[in-house]
Order: C-alpha cells, then structure tokens, then sequence
C-alpha cells in the first residue's frame, strides 16, 4: 500500500515533514534517526524557495551537526540538471534559448503577416511581431506541460467560426505544422520539453533501480504528466512516501463525488480539491488512505472545518442551511482573522504596511502574498516610511533597474532627437564620461542653459555642432564656460558615436548587431574617470543584463529590421526579463507570490487584491485559444488555476493571523469581492463579518490618523516691502499692466533680478507667433518699400521666409503658420494702400523722460506711429490675439498704448517729435487671415489726447503709491486673466495662497 500523508492547513507544513521524518513516523522500515539513512534519503520539493527553507528547517531542528538528505526542486529546467546523471538522451540534447525562441518565432510571425488580407492588420512592426511570439512561447509551455495536441483543432469545421478566430486557427499552423521542423533543423527541443523528459526518465530509473535510502516527495497540487509518474513511481517503492498539502478531510463523499474527473464540469474543476482529486486517482489511491500527521489547535480545526464547507462544491451548498447550528458554533474560529476594505489601492497598501509593522512588534513572522506586481511596490513604499525594507521572492523586472533606465535615456536621445531624453541622460548618476563627477554635474548644469530654448530638435550624435551654433546666440556666457560646455559636448557626440551611426545608417541589420552598438555607447558613457565599468554592472541586476546581452549577442534567428525599428524591438525584448535581488536576511517581513509561498509557514499572513477583477486579471484567457478551442484540445488550465488560488486561499486561512485584503475601488473602477470571500461572507452571515470587518478597520483608522496632520493657516499672499533706495525708478510702459495688475512680478524682476529659464522645450504659442509677425512688419515697413508697388508682395514673402527660417520652426507648426501668413500678407498691402499717404515709423523707441515730481523715467516702444498731417498722428498697435480687448484698453486696465499717446504729447518719440494723437487703435491679425481695426475712441468717450492723458495722471498716482516704504508689492492686486501664467507665480507660491 502506498504510503500517502496530508498536512493539513494551520500546521506548519515543512515542520511538520521534518519531525514526522526524523521520528520515524513516515518511513518506519528505515532507522532516519542514523545520519547515514538520513544521508541517503531524497525528497523532491516543487519550488527552489521550498527546498532552501526545508535545509534550513533540518539544521534549526537538528540539535547537533548532521548529514543533510538530498533535496531536488523540480521548478524549472536549470535543476533537472541535478538528478542523477545515468538519464539517457537528455544531456545529449540541447535546449533551445527562450531569447532565441522568441526571435525565432517572430520570423514566423512576420512571414504569417505578409499573406494576411489587406483588411486585417496584425503585428505589422517587428516589434509588434515580438509581442505576439512571447505569447506564442508562453502557449508553446503550457501546451507541452499538460500534453495537449494542437493537432485536435484541425478538426474543427471553419464554416462555424468567425472571420477571426479562422485567422487564429491559420496563425496556430505556426506551431502545428512550421515550428517543429525549425527544431528538427537546428537539432533543438523546447526547454520544457527537456525538463519534462528528464523527470520521466528519472522515475523510469528510479522503478529500475531503487534507492536503498527513503525516497519522499512533498509539497505538489497541480501536477504535469511527468511529475505524476515521478510521483506515482515513489508511490510504488518499498521505501517511498507522498506527502501533500491540504487534503480537505472535512469534505464529504457525496461532495468529492461531485468533483467528477470525466464529466470536466468547470464549476468542479475550479474547486480547491480537483487537483489533489485528480492527482490520487492517477496514482491510484484512495482518499480515506491518506494519513494526516501534525496537530492542530481546536481553533484552527474548526476554522478548517468552516473553509471547506464555504469552499464546497456548487451542486452541494444547500448543505449549509442542514448545518446552520455546526456553523453558528465554530464563528469562534474566525476571532483572529480580519477583513480591511479600502476604498482605494493606497489606502489599502498604507494599511497592510501599518499591519506588517504591528507584527514586527510582535516579533512575528509575517508575509503578504501578492501577484500584483505594482501594489508590491506600493507596500514596499509605505513600508519605507517605518524603515523596513521587506524580503521579496518574486523576481524583479530588469526592466525597472538602474542600467536599463540609462539604455533607454539613451536609445530615445538618439532615435527621437529630444532635449528631454538627452538631459535625462546626462543627469543619470550612472553617467560618468571619463569625469569626475562632481566636474561633470556642473558642465551639465551649464550645458542645459546653453540648451534651454531652442527650437529646433539636439541629435546626440551631432551634439558639438549643436552647441556650436547655440553659443553664438549667448553673448553673456563667460569664455572658460564655453571651453567646458564644447568639450563636454565633444565628448557626448564621441560615445554616442556608434548608435548615432548606428541609427542614420537606416539599414537592415540583425539584433547582435543593434545591442553591439548600443552597448558600446552604453559603456561610453558610463565609464567613470579610471576607465571603471563597474558601478554600470553592479548587483544582481547587473549579473542578469550581462547574461541578457549575452544571449542577444550569440543568438542564430536571422531576425533582420531596420535600425529605426530598434527602439520598440529593445523594449519588447527586454520587457519580461527578470533578476532576482538579494534579500535582507535578517528580516520578519516577506512579500511573495502564492507559489512561492506554498508550504512556507508564518504567524501573519496577508492575503491581498481579494477582488474579482484580480482574479481575472491573474488567471486570464489565453489570447490564442478560445473556450471552445480549448475544450477541443482537452484544455481546462484556466479552471485549474482558479482551483489553485482556491486550494492557496484555503492554506493560507489556516495560518495564526490572517488578514484579508482589499479595494473597493481600483482602477478607478468599483469592485466586487473575490468569489473566495464571498462563499465565506454567506457562510459565516452579516453578524460574523461585521466583527472580522471591525478588526480589519483598526489598521485603516490607524493609517487616517498616521496621514492626518495638523491644520496649517493658508500661506499669506506675498506682498514684500523693500526700501525705498532699492525699488525701481525706471519702468517701460509695457511694465505699468504688469505693475498694476502683479505688482510682486516687478518686485521679482526689477529688485531680486531674477530672469525666468527658458523652457527646456520651446513651444509655439500664439504669443510667439505675433512677436514673429511684428518682426515681418517691422522689417517690411523699414525697408520703405510701398505697398502699392508691384514687388511689394514678392519682399514681403522673401522678408517672412528669412525670419521664418531663423526661428527654426518644426515643420509641423511651419505647415500651420505659414499659409495662415500668406494670408495676413495679401490684406496686409490691401490695407496698407487704403491708408494712402502718410508717413509711417515702424518699431519706434521713446526716449525716457521724467515722470514729473516722482523721480522715476518711463520709456516705451511703438509698433507703428503712423504720421497723418503735421500736427497729428495715429497710434498703432498689432495684435495676433484677443487681449486685452479695445474695451479694457480704454479703461485703461491695459494703459500701454494711452501711454504711448502720453509720451507722443511730450515729444518722447524723438524720430516724429512732440505731436497730438488723433486716434489710438488696434490692428488684429486674426485667425481667418483677415485684419481687424478696433479704435479705443468708439469705446470712449474722450479723445485719443484726454485718454492719454488720464493714463499719464493715473500712471503718477500710481508711482507714487510705491514710493511709500508702507506700500508692498502684492501679488496679483488685480484678478488675473483667463489662462494668464506669470513667470513668478511658483515664487510668490500662487497656488497655496489663493486656493483660501
């Protein structure tokens, strides 16, 4: 008779193995109290994490020095490697890389997509394509692992399935009929296929020649054919012992009948018990032979007793009314367990981190057992907050390393031509260029001024020329500046020398190729001053790219792109690559996935995302294979992975503590509960979860009162008062809005002298549109070319093109701007010969002239002053937008071209000398390609010489309002405009006074 044991939930499983091995309980015809049988025996375990901690369990139990037995993971390909080494056939095949198979796959993909109709559009990028074979390789693992035939869905009738899934069922000939003869030539298998045989040879070995030492195998639910004859084979030894997790003994017969194995009733699949069902049936052992070794609390047993009546099947609940009383009574159970309900991700995570420190306090054991990649990383960041750095089994993403951020700095500075990449990159703290580091952050510094505000796009490779023409426009930049700024710009165009090349070569090359290049300039740029690399490969992150590099280099695919493909097909093939970082040993706290979890034990455990739509999104469908082509190739893996949560959810709910988890809010979404939780919310009622509710509350209350702070009076409005001596005595006439309307922006700019950056990115605005239409004007207009003559039109264009070009405008705003131009230029001349004649003066300057008794100058500048009779003149002013309006410029709320007619009066205007304002207007250029004259006089009923004046007697109140020492420079004393910016409001801290 087969010796089979179960551990149940809420015993400590590899504990548990370890006492009832070393006492002879499980193998009684071998002495395991010798050293040497123990030495000789051999247990297999499912997981590498499994088998470290069962080393670990046999020394903390063991009170003296002791032989080890030997313990086989079963995981994954690299361990099969460890078995006895008489299997046949198996060394002598090579496995296929899964870098290669995946570019191998995209050939396939790629020649599939060429003989697609024209109305269907997949994997067009060889990027694109790259995605679709990692999923392919995924199904290529799955289908190898259960046994399945493809072969099956040739047998399916077309005519019943739609256009897309008969396109599917042709794309899948990839892997019926094209990808084995690609093994059979390159004389390859498929890493599973490796692994699988080995395991099957190693049981045939095994019933051939028997150890004379225990043989064990523990720990597997789910298991692949191959693992069940190895587990069917230990079955069948003298001295062979299966020991397995969690068989539910509460469950009754007529419920383990209903996990009919024949009938594939989904509902049944997805149970906790269908696996371990399926599994005794295949080695042929009945469930009232198994044995259940270690002792369980009264607690936990009733607390198990519950589980598996919430987690019964289907066809059998009605059950639960029968045992209503047994219920009732066993709630008890549930005393240390606790429901948080979140009604967010970040409050959810803030509360299971406050839970993981209240049980280092405890001094407990604790873990949370996750699959979601991203809420990991949210409970690592509020655990932070406490200053603990949690244990984490899950393997990272290579992806989010230190190198791999600079790689992709650096393939996007290159391929996109962008300041934004390029400063990314250099700012790195991996970047060293053969520099100190502390040099090389000061000549960056100075090299982003020298880049801030350009317009055109930086090309990395092109830097030195670059910098060379942006350091002509700087006339203040100091000399020894500009020597550091040209050679670090020598020195980035040299590293980034073989991508750039690389990129503008536009050529077909092949992936050794691409990260030969890339790699070079890596290593340009990250070589520290003694020519070092080592901070570019440090940590376990830097083992795995290295070997990452290594396949990509020494792959044979054949895989042939264009160079301007690269940046896709580097991040598709970099996006799954994994590292494992090395973990504080010394800490309680863990955060893992439920495989690696499975036979762990820990006083708290924390069971999180208990939503439906992680479960979904856990176990999600495959993108390849319908229900129904699933059901044809005898595939139920999806309804086995749901019974594997189960089975995981119902351990993990025999642990000391547990707290479940979850949002009721994600993705911006409401949830609904996992169905796990809420078969156990029917089962136990309202009553019993109010009270699990409660307990779960105390860690939210808890994270409300940590986030709470408290009250802060609103930040005053600036409003500084320097002394007199130092505030401003001159100010232009386009500075008198602003003081009336900002006046801390004067403060900021005339007394501190602080400058604004120029963006790192120069956008067109409208703004600068109408600065480059009034240049186009104003050299017309100087040129003194009438309007009416016949090449009027031609220099106009030729004017416009030469300032058009100057500005280096993307071609995308020169496709929009220029045509509106032509546009404006045609009224333009219209206009200007409707005028007639009169003399005009284009961009004229105001000398400064005392503002009466106040001791201050003002000064201006003219768009056009236009010369009308001897004694008269018209104040002109274009406009490519809509503010101000005519009527707030006859107001006066924007003064600048009253005062303008002010200082007409007072013969400011040298060039036309004192004259009187007969009419002050607006010329709009707007956006139909029309112009537009607005005169303040229809707004007004004063003429153009009082209007000008009560803007000069305003403009000396006004002056004289700051010469008071008591007067402050408020910020905003007027509401601004719609959509205004100022250049100081992140100084004067706009948007924490003002939300008061």
């Amino acid at each position: 008779m087969p010796l089979v044991f179960s551990i149940p939930p809420g015993t400590p499983f590899l504990l548990t193995f370890v006492q009832e091995l070393l006492q002879g309980n499980l193998i009684t015809e071998c002495n395991i109290g010798d050293p040497r049988a123990l030495a000789e025996t051999t247990i297999y375990v499912p997981t590498t994490h499994a088998a470290n901690a069962l080393r670990n369990t046999f020394i903390e139990f063991s009170s003296r020095t002791t032989l080890l037995p030997t313990i086989y993971p079963l995981d994954n390909e690299q361990n099969i490697f460890l078995l006895p080494a008489k299997i046949k056939n198996v060394s002598d095949q090579l496995p296929i890389k899964k870098i290669e198979r995946v570019l191998l796959l995209t050939r396939l993909i790629r020649a599939w997509q060429i003989k697609l109709p024209h109305e269907i559009s997949i994997a067009e990028k060889t990027s694109h394509a790259i995605w679709f074979a990692r999923e392919l390789s995924h199904l290529i693992e799955k289908i190898e692992i259960e046994d399945e035939n493809l072969n099956l869905l040739k047998n399916i009738n077309s005519d019943h399935m739609t256009e897309l899934w008969q396109v599917t069922l042709n794309f899948l000939n990839i892997l019926i009929e094209e990808w084995p003869k690609i093994l059979k030539e390159r004389q390859l298998v498929n890493p599973v296929f490796l692994h699988k045989k080995a395991i099957e040879q190693h049981a045939a070995y095994l019933s051939a020649h028997p150890p004379r030492g225990a043989v064990l195998i523990a720990g597997f639910i789910n298991t692949n054919p191959a693992i069940t004859k190895l587990i069917k084979t230990i079955s069948l030894l003298q001295q062979g012992a299966i020991i397995i997790p969690g068989v539910d003994r509460d469950l009754d017969e007529i419920s383990w009948d209903a996990l009919n194995l024949k009938k594939k009733n989904l509902s049944a699949i997805s149970h906790p018990q269908y696996n371990i069902k399926k599994l005794l049936e295949e080695i042929g052992i009945q469930r009232t032979s198994i044995k259940h070794i270690g002792f369980v609390s009264s607690e936990k047993r009733q607390r198990e007793q519950l589980i598996s009546l919430a987690l019964r099947p289907a066809s059998t609940t009605n059950i639960w009314i029968k045992v209503k009383k047994i219920i009732n009574h066993n709630k008890k159970a549930f005393q240390k367990v606790s429901l948080i309900e979140a009604q967010g991700e970040r409050e959810e995570a803030r509360a299971i981190a406050i839970a993981l420190r209240f049980a280092i306090e405890k001094k407990q054991k604790a873990a949370l057992m996750t699959s979601n990649r991203n809420f990991s990383r949210r409970v690592s960041a509020e655990l932070k907050r406490f200053g603990i750095k949690a244990n984490s089994w899950s393997q990272k993403l290579l992806l989010e390393s230190d190198t791999i951020r600079l790689i992709r700095f650096l393939i996007n500075s290159i391929f996109e031509e962008s300041p934004i990449p390029v400063l990314s990159l250099l700012k790195n703290p991996l970047v060293r260029l053969e520099t100190r580091h502390a040099k090389l952050r000061e000549n960056v510094e100075q090299f982003e001024l020298a880049l801030r505000g350009s317009t055109g796009k930086i090309s990395l490779g092109r830097t030195s020329d670059f910098i060379i023409k942006r350091l002509k426009e700087f006339q203040n930049i100091q000399k020894l500046q500009a020597k550091d700024i040209l050679i670090l710009s020598n020195k980035i165009t040299q590293a980034a020398a073989p991508l750039y090349k690389f990129a503008v070569s536009k050529k077909n090359t092949s992936i050794a190729e691409a990260i030969k290049k890339t790699i070079q300039s890596l290593e340009n740029f990250g070589r520290d001053k003694n020519g070092s690399l080592k901070h570019l490969y440090r940590g376990e992150s830097g083992k795995s790219f290295k070997l990452f590099v290594r396949s990509l280099i020494t792959e044979r695919s054949g895989l042939e792109f264009t160079s301007q493909e690269w940046p896709k097909i580097f991040e598709a093939l970099i996006a799954e690559e994994t590292f494992q970082e090395k973990n504080n040993t010394y800490s309680h706290i863990t955060i893992c996935k439920a495989l690696e979890a499975r036979l762990q034990s820990f006083d708290t455990i924390i069971l999180s995302n208990l939503n439906e739509v992680s479960d979904t999104e856990a176990i999600h469908n495959n993108p390849f294979l319908s229900r129904a082509m699933q059901k044809i190739i005898h595939s139920d893996q999806t309804e086995k992975d749901i019974g594997l949560a189960a089975h995981d959810f119902q351990m993990a709910l025999g642990m000391n503590n547990v707290i479940l988890s979850r949002s009721l809010r994600t993705n911006n979404s409401p949830s609904l509960p996992s169905r796990l939780l809420q078969r156990v919310e029917t089962l136990l009622g309202s009553d019993a979860m109010t009270a699990i509710r409660h307990r779960g509350n105390i860690y939210l209350q808890w994270g409300e009162t940590l986030d709470t702070m408290p009250t802060v009076p609103y930040l005053a409005r600036p409003c500084p008062k320097p002394p007199i001596t130092s505030r401003p005595t001159h100010f232009s006439i386009s500075e008198i809005e602003v003081l009336r309307h900002d006046p801390y922006a004067i403060y900021a700019k005339k007394i501190l002298r602080l400058k604004p950056l120029d963006p790192l990115l120069s956008i067109q605005t409208h703004s600068k549109r109408g600065t480059l239409y009034h240049e186009i004007i104003a050299a017309f207009s100087a040129s003194g070319i009438k309007a009416e003559a016949t090449e009027a039109s031609f220099l106009l264009r030729k004017t416009a093109k030469e300032k058009f070009n100057n500005l280096q405008l993307p071609p995308y705003i020169q496709a929009l701007w220029w045509p509106h131009f032509l546009k404006i230029a045609e009224e333009f001349l219209k206009w200007e010969i409707s005028l007639g004649q009169r003399i005009r003066f284009s961009e004229i300057s105001a000398d400064p002239i005392q503002l009466n008794q106040t001791g201050t100058t003002i000064s201006g500048r003219a768009d056009r002053i236009d010369l009308i009779d001897p004694s008269h003149c018209e104040i002109i002013d274009f406009k490519t937008g809509s503010t101000p309006s005519s009527q707030e410029a006859a107001k006066l709320l924007s003064p600048q071209l009253a005062l303008e007619g002010a200082l007409l009066l007072r013969g400011a205007f040298s060039r036309c000398g004192a004259k009187l304002p007969s009419d002050i207007l607006y010329i709009r250029l707007t956006k139909k390609g029309t112009l537009k004259r607005e005169s303040l006089l229809k707004e007004t009923s004063k003429t153009a010489i009082e209007l000008s004046e009560e803007a000069w007697q305003r403009l000396e109140i006004l002056v004289k309002y700051y010469q008071n020492p008591e007067n402050g420079y408020l910020s905003y004393a007027l509401a601004p405009r719609k959509n205004y910016r100022g250049d100081y409001d992140h100084l004067a801290r706009l948007w924490e006074w003002s939300v008061e």
